[in-house]
């Protein structure tokens, strides 16, 4: 009898790991499961894999900040190091996609690694989480899941970590890698893939194995009557960098700019052009204002903040901080 390929399991919280008070409750629910509650809750996992698991947080996705991160980080990279074929993250939905970036910049194993949610709540009607934590475990026993970095599992779909953004705050399918395409389909019982295993143009990576805290990175987001008071204001907040979601390609108010001009002179905050909208890309002809200005190409601003926190803590000139960002994503 074949032996069943080892896999760590973290529970990070979420929705998936959430209860409501009634089955038709799909808002105002509260966390109230451990990972080992969904695991015991999905019995056939047991026929796909050898499970350990570790509650790493039990917390909605928007309460995550960089300690959180860390700490995922560590423990992801002592499960491959003692002998996991692969690992799943339950995670809430909110920053996924923040985290799943994160990871994707920071872990250096080609092994699965499979960042899994759910939309509705474990006692909804329909509720998708179990069959999404199924599917994560199916696909990290995969060879063929090898070398594809990061992989976000929601409803029958695998993207990637890197360019999957959440467009709906409700909706099943509400995961979408945008022009980049999903990689897969999970479909009764078997996984298809649409490529071969490849990572991003120009993939980078990043050693935080000595860290325990990224440096504080700002988004201040774009609109009408924008007051440029708060580019002072979130650096006195200690902000070591900022990230512009601007006007459509990365615009940004005169006012604005001036002032983004003015804390990098004085005090070397460098500052991220990225966009508001959903889709696009910030050019470079977009980020001139002075040396200190960036193009995020096509990251969105939670992604841009994620880069610009690694860079930061590389202790990237921002001549750097350029090349990084233009390498892939057209900044």
């Amino acid at each position: 009898m074949d032996l069943l390929p080892k896999i760590k399991v973290f529970g990070m919280g979420g929705t998936i790991a959430s209860k409501g008070t009634s089955n038709s409750q799909t808002a105002g629910y509260k966390v109230g499961l451990t990972i080992k509650d969904l695991i015991d809750a999905v019995p056939s996992l047991k026929e796909v894999a050898e499970l350990d698991y570790l509650q790493v947080a039990n917390v909605g996705s928007k309460l995550l900040n960089s300690s959180h991160l860390l700490r995922l980080y560590a423990s992801i990279t002592e499960a491959f190091k003692g002998g996991f074929k692969g690992v799943v993250v339950t995670h809430g939905t909110d920053t996924i996609e923040e985290t799943s970036f994160f990871l994707d910049l920071t872990i250096k194993s080609d092994l699965p690694l499979v960042i899994v949610g759910a939309m509705r709540p474990s006692t909804a009607n329909s509720a998708d989480g179990l069959m999404n934590l199924y599917q994560a475990v199916k696909i990290a026993t995969s060879e063929s899941s090898k070398g594809r970095g990061p992989l976000v599992v929601l409803n029958d779909r695998i993207a990637s970590g890197f360019w999957t953004t959440k467009v709906s705050g409700f909706a099943l399918d509400t995961f979408r890698p945008g022009e980049q395409g999903f990689l897969g389909v999970f479909q009764n019982n078997q996984i298809e893939w649409y490529y071969p295993p490849i990572r991003p143009y120009g993939h980078q990576y990043f050693d935080i194995s000595k860290i325990n805290e990224l440096p504080e990175v700002i988004i201040l987001y774009a609109y009408q009557g924008l007051n440029a008071g708060l580019i002072y204001s979130a650096v006195e907040l200690g902000a070591k960098g900022l990230v512009f979601a601007g006007f459509g390609a990365g615009h940004w108010t005169d006012e604005g700019n001036n002032a983004a001009r003015d804390v990098w002179v004085k005090y070397g905050v460098p500052t991220v052009y990225s966009h508001r909208t959903v889709e696009g890309s910030v050019p470079v002809a977009n980020a001139t204002h002075f040396d200190g200005a960036i193009a995020s190409g096509i990251l969105n601003p939670q992604k841009a903040r994620i880069l610009l926190q690694l860079c930061i803590n590389a202790r990237y000139s921002v001549i750097e901080i350029k090349k990084s960002f233009s390498s892939v994503y057209g900044g």
